[in-house]
């Protein structure tokens, strides 16, 4: 297939990787981790930060408008309304502005699930104890249906209590995508704000913030929209707006939100601007074309690495929706049951397999987490599967 210059760099599929910095040593199979930002994109960050040192009482002068243009069309990328979408560094930022601005108070929680993001918690965990209030975690099972989880969530909803609920959309540890917009339904029913942390889905599915229903929704634009990293789009329902304050205060505090959130002074905002660079590079590939290979590949790879590993069908987790370009995979009891193994091992996968790959430790068991990208192959799954079973032998 022929090849699409952006950028001065060939994006075309039969030389995609050519379009990033990746080690070509490495099997990058971790994207939902970092991500990687391609070389169009780092080279319109490039000429953004070499503008900004031309004179830069003008750059700064004139970013609260650039800003706001920026804004607007991430924002209508992902279906959000522009007026209550304010660009933050990640998502752990964003939950942060949201968990200091709902008022909590000594005897109020925060719900979460068992597959939330352990900053996220970290966070929440922090707040609660500046207030007094205190963080719920319910479990819900990796096999569970949508109705199930809906209906988990719900019943431990506990209205007058229940300060705010915090969903992912696709969970960071499990991979799976959970039915937000059910979720946001039983909780505007208990009268309960929710939080969705939507790190994943910008880019790698399509989105409709505004049809969700949810008061916060958060989500990277680092990860599967090809943005630079520090690239994020907190959503806020109109009823929250004037209560949401940034972390640090600004000159723009009494512009209201979001433009109190989103200007820090003389914080480096090039990630935000060359952000649509990112969104254009999605859009020449193909947005649907690019959401369904990344798919594929991540449901190969699961197939193929787990079979290697004596895995049937059905043990192989559902992400919820075959649109998920991630996927987990049980490793052998006993192996990477912590937080800290997990991180050993994936060091030594990279170090001794060449493959960069997420291994997580979710509720006492390890489990491997592979993604599927333009860049990748399926070779790449392949050699996986080839060397990992005996190295993970040598483990035991």
């Amino acid at each position: 297939m022929g090849g699409t210059v952006v950028e001065g760099v060939n994006v075309g599929w039969d030389r995609i990787r050519e379009g990033f910095s990746l080690d070509p040593a490495l099997a990058y199979l971790n994207h939902g981790a970092r991500g990687a930002v391609p070389i169009a994109v780092q080279r319109a960050q490039q000429r953004l930060r070499d503008e900004g040192e031309t004179n830069p009482i003008r750059y700064f002068r004139d970013l609260p408008e650039r800003i706001t243009h920026t804004r607007r069309h991430l924002a209508t990328f992902l279906g959000a309304d522009p007026q209550g979408a304010g660009l933050v560094g990640n998502t752990t930022i964003g939950a942060a502005i949201v968990l200091q601005s709902v008022g909590l108070r000594a005897g109020d929680e925060v719900l979460m699930t068992d597959h939330r993001y352990g900053a996220i918690a970290f966070t929440a965990e922090r707040e609660c104890r500046r207030t007094g209030a205190t963080v719920r975690t319910v479990g819900v099972p990796l096999d569970a249906g949508d109705d199930e989880v809906t209906a988990t969530v719900a019943q431990a909803l506990r209205p007058g209590r229940t300060r705010l609920l915090v969903v992912d959309q696709i969970s960071s540890p499990t991979a799976r995508l959970f039915p937000v917009e059910k979720i946001a339904a039983a909780a505007r029913e208990r009268e309960v704000p929710l939080l969705v942390d939507a790190a994943h889905v910008p880019g790698m599915l399509p989105v409709s913030v505004d049809t969700i229903g949810a008061d916060f929704w958060i989500g990277n634009l680092h990860k599967w929209a090809y943005a630079p990293r520090g690239t994020a789009l907190l959503s806020v329902a109109p009823r929250w707006r004037e209560r949401i304050d940034p972390l640090a205060i600004s000159w723009e505090q009494d512009s209201g939100y979001p433009a109190r959130v989103e200007w820090q002074g003389t914080l480096d905002y090039t990630p935000w601007l060359a952000a649509p660079t990112g969104l254009f590079l999605l859009r020449t590939l193909g947005a649907e074309r690019v959401r369904t290979h990344n798919a594929d590949l991540a449901a190969y790879g699961q197939r193929v690495v787990g079979a290697a590993l004596g895995l049937s069908p059905e043990e192989l987790p559902d992400p919820g929706a075959p649109q998920v370009a991630m996927r987990i995979l049980p490793l052998p009891a006993g192996v990477a049951t912590t937080f800290e193994a997990a991180t050993e091992l994936a060091n030594r996968i990279e170090e001794e397999l060449a493959a960069v790959v997420g291994v997580m430790s979710w509720n006492g068991r390890g489990w491997l987490r592979l993604c599927g990208q333009i860049y990748n192959h399926r070779d790449e799954y392949d050699r996986l599967a080839e060397r990992l079973p005996a190295f993970l032998r040598q483990l035991r």
